[in-house]
């Protein structure tokens, strides 16, 4: 039996998991990675920390395994996308990566906006354009810090850097590159007349070469190898943008089915052969893990990362606050939360909130209200992924959050459709370890990707328009705090 390590790069943690041909998990470590914020709006990562971290989740996890590092016969790597991984032309880190979740370009991109650049990217890149893509921040670096920007060697995303780390070789993987806002999406290159009219034409030539997901990148080399424990040699592929790994592992081959994610962020993801010109909405669109197929989401972080942050000032446990939201009634409740903690989908720079709080509410009432508030906010990503998947009849769901009865009871009761939950653990490693398995010509149709079974949650039709009818008011909500804002 031979073995293949995905390793997954988050906004929270690096995971790393090996697993069989078949698919079957066999060890998994997850360590938890610092998100630097010393200044509003900055979302920073220490590069070398990262690559040591990563190096010592792979030691663990071989360890964990018991395998002979032999026997592990590729690495594929899949992380968060966007942001800025910078390397000297020394191929040293550029100080701190700085990620997607950053928010320091904003007045840049309100300035794009009013210039109306937005619209003249979308029908090459067929992305909207925001603070967190590459390109915002290689511009805020050109203004702000000049003489780091003239020291750029080449540009990077996170899975890049850790492969470079891995291989010593620079490339730049497709999935995750393709939603750069350097990218043309009808020629699968890069094109330099985007860099030009976003003022950064100088970094052109620091753009590595494009690779796919299962193409064979480099092999780990002997620094590599005593860092990690990996064998001398063992193949690295191009690995996958982390939505992309996701959508792969929840199966979706057609356009009946889409993907929620609810990790740090929210994404609804739909799998198409072709890119539909007609629609007014700017919908994303990627390059996707098969051939000649693309990838359409939505996404903002407005998800768990939310409840994360209150269980940390509350020091609670997801059992309390599932038992606490379980004894309360359906949409009931006055309490709303706006869940921009980390950024919003309404509006750049608008903040979170409670509203509606009265001295009876307890504790309890605005936990709940953090949940509705993270599901009000995926349904404004669901209503419009439904103008471009129409005849999505069953929402696949994966992330944290399905591990809470209450919380899926709540979605489906909001949305009024099927959920399926896959079995299938750390979707992100998975992913990323069956591009390895591609390369090695293992044929991933016999793969069991959504794992032993599938839960299936059902709507309950009862509580279906209290939950529109208190959504509808939560969109009122944020159109006021918008004006506000």
């Amino acid at each position: 039996m031979n073995y293949y390590l995905g390793i997954d790069c988050g906004g929270t943690f690096i995971k790393g998991a090996l697993f069989d041909e078949m698919g079957k998990m066999i060890s998994v470590v997850r360590q938890n990675v610092e998100v630097i914020s010393e200044q509003a709006g900055y979302a920073e990562r220490d590069m070398t920390q990262l690559w040591n971290m990563c190096a010592e989740v792979i030691r663990q996890v071989i360890a964990k395994s018991t395998l002979d590092p032999n026997v592990i016969k590729g690495v594929g790597i899949s992380a968060q996308g966007k942001g800025a991984f910078l390397l000297d032309k020394q191929h040293q880190p550029l100080g701190r990566a700085i990620l997607s979740s950053d928010q320091r370009s904003i007045d840049i991109v309100k300035q794009w906006q009013e210039q109306n650049i937005p619209q003249q990217l979308y029908p090459i890149t067929r992305q909207t354009l925001w603070t967190g893509h590459p390109v915002s921040i290689l511009r805020w670096i050109k203004e702000h810090q000049l003489e780091r920007y003239a020291k750029i060697g080449a540009v990077l995303m996170s899975h890049d850097y850790l492969r470079f780390c891995l291989t010593g070789e620079l490339y730049c993987e497709e999935t995750n590159i393709s939603e750069s806002n350097l990218y043309n999406m009808a020629t699968g290159k890069y094109d330099e007349s985007l860099a030009t009219l976003l003022g950064i034409e100088d970094i052109f030539d620091k753009l590595p070469p494009i690779i796919s997901p299962d193409h064979i990148a480099g092999f780990v080399t002997q620094d590599a190898a005593m860092k990690t424990g990996l064998v001398v040699g063992t193949p690295v592929v191009g690995g996958l943008f982390d939505v992309v790994s996701t959508a792969l592992c929840a199966g979706l081959d057609d356009e009946t089915t889409l993907n929620v994610v609810l990790g740090t962020w929210s994404v609804v993801s739909g799998i198409t052969d072709t890119i539909d010109a007609t629609k007014q909405l700017p919908f994303v669109y990627g390059r996707y893990a098969q051939q000649h197929k693309y990838i359409v989401h939505e996404a903002s972080p407005t998800s768990s990362g939310n409840l994360e942050w209150f269980v940390k000032q509350w020091n609670l446990n997801y059992d309390q606050i599932n038992q606490s939201i379980a004894t309360l009634p359906a949409a009931e409740s006055s309490v709303f939360f706006i869940p921009f903690l980390y950024g919003s989908n309404a509006g750049l720079g608008m903040k979170a909130g409670f509203y509606g709080m009265q001295s009876y509410h307890t504790q309890p009432h605005l936990l709940q209200a953090i949940y509705e508030g993270v599901l009000f906010s995926l349904m404004y990503h669901l209503e419009r992924m439904f103008v471009r998947f129409p005849q999505v009849n069953v929402l696949r769901i994966t992330g944290g959050p399905t591990k809470s009865d209450v919380w899926m009871q709540m979605l489906a009761d909001l949305t009024g459709m099927r959920l399926e939950i896959p079995a299938t653990e750390e979707t992100g490693c998975l992913g990323a370890a069956l591009m390895a398995m591609q390369a090695d010509n293992i044929n991933l149709s016999e793969i069991n990707i959504l794992g032993e079974q599938v839960k299936h949650v059902f709507p309950n039709q009862a509580n279906f328009q209290n939950y529109q009818d208190k959504y509808q008011r939560y969109k009122k909500l944020v159109e006021v705090l918008k004006a506000l804002h």
